[in-house]
Order: structure tokens, then C-alpha cells, then sequence
């Protein structure tokens, strides 16, 4: 794909030459000429550089962006989707029709007047400027030391409201752990909690119709495409089926799990694993946690073993179980709406709920285009997500649901402007199969 700007040189080379002549003329005349000179070579240079790169590329394969401070050609040779309306492409790894980009976009650049300075400047934009689409180089240092990080408000309060409301309305659907072949902590552990409540899991959030939408937003999120990006790769996949995570005051929380070297093991977990490879880190598989309650001081929840994500050894066993070094065992404080991103190779666990409101969290895992933990993507007749999951989702959602394969195999990558594309092999590979 080829990326061009508009660039201003040949403007202002041409603006001097013009200026050079009109020394000669009457000074009576000199600002107008000017003025109607230089809005003429603006829309000329313009127009030039925009049948030149129209003449390049083929229509169906140009992009122009509608932003007016990036007016840019995108020429991409690649066949593509858009998540606006379009012809049908059917993507020939899953019967699955979806919107494809048709045509060039309309452009209408909205100059201001010429001033007496005669610079010609694009109409301001009061939109908030896009979220980067890869993590800052703080950000990557900060989850490479410590193997999480958390991203502050990515659900609105009206947003956390609506979720908590849909799990009200589904909440008599959660199992109960209370079965001691359910339970995740042994009985003379100090994360048992009262003994008396177990944690309850809640499944099917995807599934629910309209109740689904909101949970739905998790996928290709705006906020968290560029961590996800960033740790997994272009491409990347929802994993395990998300569910919701439930906990009264006393339910009893999670032994510590996890590890690129298996915590309780030692063995090494690829699956899980956590490595910085010529220059890039890469995670085999993400937790994403959306808090729907806050988490105070004390309360329990999540917690981690920062920096395990790259231990050699496994962990003390009395660690695992709570029994021992628990000063290296933070709970993390956050507040609803929060998101919190963590390697799976990161050991982690859960405090007991202390807190007096209900915990509620809604928990997903992605991984790379070409990985797979999880099976439940397989989970309906036809070998797919189960197919309620499919209703009402926009282009950048279904790829996020793709099987495990790789990205040059025709499969769905998000772009930076929240469009799709399909990278393929070149036409004489691809009829080869």
C-alpha cells in the first residue's frame, strides 16, 4: 500500500517565480496579481498531483482520507473491505459475506480565503485527534518491565452503567464455583476467602442480541487496537470465549497461574509465553480485563507478579497458594471502566473480594493471526464462532473472530483509520492454493 500527502513545495517554488515577475509591474496592480496567481497554481497543484496519482493506481484501489489536515491518496493494490457500504466479498476461508470498498471516495478540500500574506491554509478540525495506533515507547518499556498495563477510562460511566444493567437482566444465568472440582484456590489457602462463597462465571456475552452490543465494543476497540497490535501483531484473534467474572464479599479469588515458565511447573508454556524478538516483544496470548466495579485498596481482585512474564524459574509453591512472599504479590487498583492488558506469561492470580459492592469484570483473550489456545472458535456446526456472536458486528469486529491462520493467507487486517483490508499472496500463488 502507498501512502501520499499533498505536499506544499511546488506551491511556494512556483509563488516565488511569480512574485520575481511582478516587481516589474505597477505597483497599482501588484496584491491582486498575486492573490489570483497564487490561488490559481494552489487548485493547479493540487489538481496535478491528483490525476497523477489517479493515473497510478486502479479506482477500486484508491482511498482518500476525509480528514481535511490529511488530505492523502492512499493507493493500495490489495483487495480491500471498508466498513462502509460496498459490493459483496465473500472471504474464501469461511462463508462469510462482508462489505467491500468500491470506487473512489469523493474529496472536497476546503480552502480558506487568500490573505494578504497569501498563505492558503486548510479549515481547522474540531475533532479529537485519533488514538496512535502503536503503544508509545513509555508504554512499551513500562509493559515489558512489568508484563500489564492499564489503560484509565476506556469505558464511559454511561458505558460501565449499560453493561452492569445487561448483567443484571442475565446474572441468574452465572455459575456458581462452589463444586470443590470447580474451585480455584485449595482449602487452607489464605485466597479461599470465607469458604462459604465461590466465584460466579457468566458466559454467553457475545450472544445476546442487543444486550451483546456493549460488550461487543470490546472488539477492535479504538483504545486498544494499538496495545493489541502492538503485542500480538497485526491480525490478531479472539481466543477464549469472554465471559463475566462475579464475586460476593468473601467469594474466594484465584491461586497464582500462569508464566512463560509454567509457576507451578516450571515447564516452559509457548502457548503463553512472553518473548522480545529483533526488537518487537510478542505474546502468545493477552488477557483483557474491563473492570465493571472499582477496585480499591484491600479490596482483592487481580493481582500479579510484576515482571514474571520473564522469570527462568518457576515459583515457590507456597507462593502459588498465598502462603508465603505475598509482598511480591500486588493487587492492582483501578477504577470501573478501566482495562487492564496483561500477558498471559505474566503470573497472575485473584485476591478474595473484600469489597462491599459486587465485582463484576468482563474477561477476554486474544492472540495472534496464526495462534490458537482455545478451541471455541470451532464451537458451532458450521466450525465457527457460535453464530449469535456474528449479529450486528462491523467489518474490524468479524475480523477479530477469524480462525488461526496467517495474515497472508487472504485473511481481514484492521488499518490505522479503523478500516479493513485482505492481504493475499500474489494472484498466480494464490490459484496455486
Amino acid at each position: 500500500m502507498v501512502r501520499k500527502k499533498r505536499g506544499t513545495s511546488t506551491i511556494w517554488q512556483n509563488h516565488s517565480t511569480i512574485k520575481k515577475i511582478s516587481i516589474i509591474l505597477p505597483s497599482l496592480y501588484q496584491g491582486a496579481l498575486l492573490a489570483i496567481a497564487s490561488t490559481c497554481v494552489l487548485h493547479l497543484s493540487f489538481s496535478s498531483k491528483l490525476m497523477s496519482l489517479a493515473a497510478k493506481a486502479p479506482l477500486n484501489a484508491l482511498r482518500i482520507s476525509s480528514n481535511p489536515l490529511r488530505l492523502s491518496i492512499r493507493a493500495q493494490h490489495t483487495k480491500s473491505i471498508s466498513r462502509f457500504a460496498g459490493p459483496a466479498f465473500v472471504n474464501p476461508l469461511r462463508n462469510k459475506t462482508v462489505a467491500t470498498n468500491s470506487g473512489l471516495n469523493s474529496i472536497s478540500p476546503r480552502v480558506q480565503p487568500i490573505s494578504r500574506d497569501f498563505v492558503a491554509l486548510p479549515e481547522m478540525s474540531h475533532e479529537p485527534s485519533p488514538a496512535p495506533f502503536e503503544m508509545s515507547d513509555d508504554e512499551k518499556y513500562l509493559f515489558d518491565l512489568n508484563g500489564y498495563i492499564v489503560l484509565r477510562g476506556v469505558f464511559s460511566p454511561e458505558e460501565v452503567a449499560d453493561a452492569n444493567a445487561v448483567i443484571d437482566r442475565h446474572l441468574e444465568e452465572a455459575n456458581s464455583r462452589l463444586d470443590p472440582a470447580l474451585r480455584n484456590t485449595k482449602n487452607d489457602s489464605p485466597m479461599r476467602g470465607d469458604n462459604a462463597k465461590a466465584r460466579m462465571d457468566l458466559g454467553g456475552i457475545l450472544e445476546w442480541g442487543e444486550d451483546s452490543k456493549i460488550f461487543k465494543k470490546i472488539l477492535a476497540h479504538d483504545r486498544l487496537m494499538p496495545y493489541l497490535t502492538t503485542m500480538l501483531g497485526k491480525g490478531f484473534r479472539m481466543d477464549h470465549m469472554p465471559f463475566i467474572i462475579a464475586q460476593d464479599k468473601g467469594a474466594e479469588g484465584f491461586h497464582l497461574h500462569g508464566g512463560t515458565i509454567d509457576c507451578e511447573s516450571g515447564a516452559y508454556n509457548p502457548f503463553l509465553a512472553y518473548n522480545f524478538i529483533n526488537g518487537h516483544m510478542q505474546c502468545s496470548l493477552v488477557g483483557c480485563s474491563l473492570l465493571l466495579t472499582d477496585h480499591n485498596p484491600g479490596d482483592g481482585g487481580f493481582c500479579v507478579v510484576k515482571g514474571s512474564h520473564k522469570s527462568n524459574y518457576k515459583a515457590p509453591i507456597d507462593m502459588v497458594h498465598g502462603k508465603a512472599h505475598t509482598e511480591y504479590v500486588e493487587q492492582l487498583n483501578t477504577k470501573a471502566g478501566d482495562v487492564i492488558l496483561f500477558s498471559e506469561g505474566t503470573v497472575h492470580g485473584a485476591l478474595p473480594w473484600m469489597g462491599e459492592k459486587q465485582r463484576r469484570l468482563a474477561l477476554f483473550r486474544f492472540a495472534p493471526a496464526f495462534m490458537a489456545y482455545g478451541r471455541s472458535y470451532m464451537a458451532s456446526e458450521d466450525k465457527t464462532w457460535p453464530t449469535a456472536m456474528y449479529d450486528d458486528l462491523t467489518d474490524a469486529q468479524s475480523a477479530i473472530l477469524e480462525p488461526p491462520y496467517a495474515n497472508r493467507l487472504d485473511r481481514p487486517n484492521i488499518e490505522e483509520d479503523g478500516s479493513v483490508i485482505i492481504t493475499s499472496r500474489n494472484q498466480k500463488k494464490e490459484r496455486m492454493g
